[in-house]
């Protein structure tokens, strides 16, 4: 069982930046993929960016690649997701998620364990 905990959302600016960070409980978090999604109200869920269990791969949507950054330490059993140049569209509840092995897959079906979630809006 791992539970997930996001924090560092927030309020910011069209163009600011935050870091958001998920902390696991658990032994095993180093031999966990890790994927953060997030949901804008009145959409579906979808991928944002996903890390392999040694941080040696990384996946991004489209549509924030080259702002954000996914990375993770194993020795503090947390994961990161570095967001710039924030727009409005980029305003949705922020989830992190975690399997059992493997890379940052994109399905969210995929994943076993989710965290609560924390708010990101950006005003423009």
């Amino acid at each position: 069982q791992v539970q997930l905990v996001e924090s560092g959302g927030g309020l910011v600016q069209a163009g600011g930046s935050l870091r958001l960070s998920c902390a696991a409980s658990g032994r095993t978090f180093s031999s966990y993929a890790m994927g953060w999604f997030r949901q804008a109200p009145g959409k579906d869920r979808e991928f944002v960016a996903g890390i392999s269990w040694s941080g040696g791969s990384t996946r991004y949507a489209n549509s924030i690649k080259g702002r954000f950054t996914i990375s993770r330490d194993n020795a503090q059993n947390t994961v990161y997701l570095q967001m710039n140049s924030l727009t409005s569209e980029d305003t949705a509840v922020y989830y992190c998620a975690a399997r059992a092995g493997g890379n940052g897959y994109t399905l969210a079906s995929l994943y076993d364990y989710w965290g609560q979630g924390t708010q990101v809006t950006v005003s423009s």
